[in-house]
């Protein structure tokens, strides 16, 4: 069997499903045969391509569909050998091959004859009408002829030697249209019934176009969606709504308008209040002071006008001395090629160097002066400003001995105005000063409040440690009533042990009661011993009752066993106070302390380093203790 590849026209490699699409060639005389009885001119056996890229509709996959590259095989040869395909001259027609199946076998068309006409494709077509079918063609001989092209969803077939297939994607009608035109022959019977040439063509169906509708549809809604985003995001930001006017807001707003930082958002509620018409008689006082405060910000932009100004005469004065620098420096090379161009030194240079230093000369010199203008240019601006000054002055002065009557009356008429704006300004001045003056009473009442919000803060704080050592000291009292109690009765155990004793000694001189006295010693021994257990029990008994109190300090010791216990060198108490502050964050170091001093049979203290490097560590001693009972 051959497998069929690489296409005349060199637009890529395409095969033939092998199991399906497959050709004997063992005899080349039989292939000849076949052509000349079908009225087509045999072809070489080189392996033309089945399906020209170029009769696919726009959409058709080949990568997917039933043809794919193989790569081809010379039959001629004695081993099947591969070989490449010979250069194939680009103006033959593509030439379809024999397409072998199960049940039937289709014969390629003519390729001399044009190609079949199809009709205009329907959008979104997956329907084909196919025609020409024999009259002995079954549904199944159909399905799989067709089957070839992709999966087939339905399959209509007519008593009358035609049918239409819809398939599941619209790229597998062009693989279908691709059969249009072959001559299908059922088994080897030359019976007229089992024969008919294919006319394959697209059909028009009403599942197809409401499918490319509902597909258009969403598209829409999709590319509608995504222009409302779009719009949504060039759309400029909306200005920020301004409150209503009201006796809270005008003070905040009175407030904002003395801050430097917020004065222009202060100022714009300003604007649109008065706009609104909120000033009236109950509120003209209000907006008489708060246009009073903006008034006062003038002064401070004109002080911040004259620093910029004078920043910026820096700026010209730095840039004027800069390039009187650079100025200088291109006059003293301009000297240095003047120099070197002179008789002495022009002699010993070579002809490439004189023009080089010649080229360069006439670069700097263009430089210098260009240089030198802008200088002059910056100095002659000076000087017109200089005398704009004085061209100001002069026409005032001749103004001022040039008075006539007739001025006089204006004259006294801007006096007038000019003495009505300064004692307007001279009132706005006066509530100026009362108003700094409330402030810095309101400033000095809350700096009074916060000295003595200090105080009593401080005296809370010193309250607390006073509580917090009469505490301690209070729990140290207690401690030492349990180590007198417990020293008491080791002095009882010890009299009565003594006494044991000066009973045995004299029980020891009569030498007939020696095993009475050493029952006795036994016993007393063991009294002792008993009296000493006693002692002991009792004691750890009433360390363990005041060592833990409430339910705080017994979760407090777990807490502080599991840290130290997973700490085997120790660790300090500010160590140990910042972990367990996250937990609770009112307990202090001192408790913490504390509480470990209470439990020596748990934790223990140890001194770790010389010298400056001294440190108190504390560790978890709980199981050297068990082990030792």
């Amino acid at each position: 069997h051959q497998y069929i590849s690489t296409g005349a026209d060199g637009l890529g490699s395409i095969g033939v499903n092998p199991t399906q699409l497959t050709m004997s060639v063992t005899d080349p005389t039989a292939w000849a045969t076949a052509m000349t009885n079908l009225g087509m001119v045999p072809v070489g056996l080189n392996g033309q391509q089945l399906v020209p890229e170029s009769i696919c509709v726009a959409g058709f996959d080949p990568s997917i569909g039933m043809i794919t590259g193989i790569t081809p095989v010379n039959p001629m040869m004695a081993g099947i050998g591969l070989m490449a395909p010979p250069p194939a001259p680009t103006d033959l027609p593509a030439v379809k091959e024999i397409i072998h199946c199960k049940s039937c076998t289709l014969f390629p068309p003519n390729p001399n004859l044009p190609p079949p006409s199809t009709r205009e494709r329907p959008p979104g077509c997956k329907t084909v009408f196919v025609g020409g079918l024999p009259e002995n063609a079954t549904e199944e001989i159909i399905r799989e002829v067709f089957e070839q092209c992709g999966d087939i969803t339905a399959l209509r077939k007519s008593k009358k030697n035609f049918c239409h297939i819809r398939f599941a994607e619209e790229y597998m009608v062009d693989k279908a249209i691709y059969l249009s035109g072959y001559r299908m022959r059922l088994g080897s019977s030359t019976d007229k019934k089992d024969s008919g040439r294919l006319h394959v063509d697209f059909a028009q169906a009403r599942d197809d176009f409401y499918e490319w509708e509902c597909k258009q549809r969403m598209l829409a809604r999709e590319e509608r969606h995504r222009r409302k985003l779009e719009e949504k995001m060039l759309r400029p930001p909306s200005p920020p709504p301004i409150m209503h006017f009201s006796e809270h807001e005008s003070s905040l707003l009175a407030e904002k308008l003395k801050d430097d930082s917020k004065f222009s958002e202060a100022i714009m509620v300003l604007i649109t209040w008065i706009e609104r018409g909120e000033v009236n008689r109950r509120t003209a006082n209000q907006f008489y002071s708060m246009v009073q405060s903006a008034n006062s910000h003038v002064r401070r932009l004109i002080n911040e006008k004259a620093a910029h100004e004078q920043e910026m005469e820096q700026a010209k004065e730095q840039f004027k001395n800069a390039l009187a620098r650079i100025l200088t420096q291109f006059e003293e090379i301009v000297a240095v090629f003047n120099a070197a161009t002179r008789q002495k030194a022009w002699d010993h240079f070579s002809k490439a160097q004189r023009k080089n230093i010649d080229m360069w000369r006439k670069q700097s010199e263009e430089l210098r002066n260009a240089q030198s203008e802008e200088l002059m240019g910056i100095r002659r601006e000076e000087e017109m400003d200089m005398s704009d000054d004085d061209s100001e002055e002069v026409p005032n002065k001749k103004m001022k001995v040039d008075e006539s009557g007739l001025a006089l009356a204006a004259q006294a008429y801007a006096l007038k105005e000019e003495n009505d704006s300064l004692r307007w300004q001279l009132d706005a001045y006066r509530n100026e000063v009362e108003l700094l003056k409330q402030e810095q009473g309101q400033l000095q009442h809350t700096a009074e409040n916060h000295t003595t919000e200090h105080q009593l803060k401080f005296l809370q704080q010193a309250m607390q440690g006073m509580q917090q050592q009469l505490l301690t000291l209070q729990e140290e009292l207690t401690e030492k009533k349990s180590e007198l109690e417990q020293a008491k009765e080791e002095l009882t155990c010890t009299q009565a042990l003594f006494k044991a004793l000066q009973k045995q000694l004299e029980n020891d001189k009569e030498p007939v009661e020696t095993n009475t006295n050493i029952s006795t010693g036994k016993e007393v021994n063991g009294i002792t011993v008993s009296l000493l257990n006693r002692g002991k029990d009792t004691k750890s008994e009433k360390q363990s009752k005041a060592a833990l109190k409430t339910e705080k300090e017994a979760l407090l010791v777990g807490i502080i066993s599991n840290f130290l216990h997973v700490h085997p060198f120790g660790a300090n108490i500010e160590y140990l106070w910042s972990y367990i502050q996250q937990l609770d964050t009112k307990i202090s170091a001192s408790e913490i302390e504390m509480l470990m001093m209470r439990l020596p049979r748990i934790f223990k203290q140890e001194f770790t380093g010389v010298g400056a490097t001294l440190e108190k560590r504390w560790k978890f001693c709980g199981f050297e203790g068990i082990k030792t009972d």
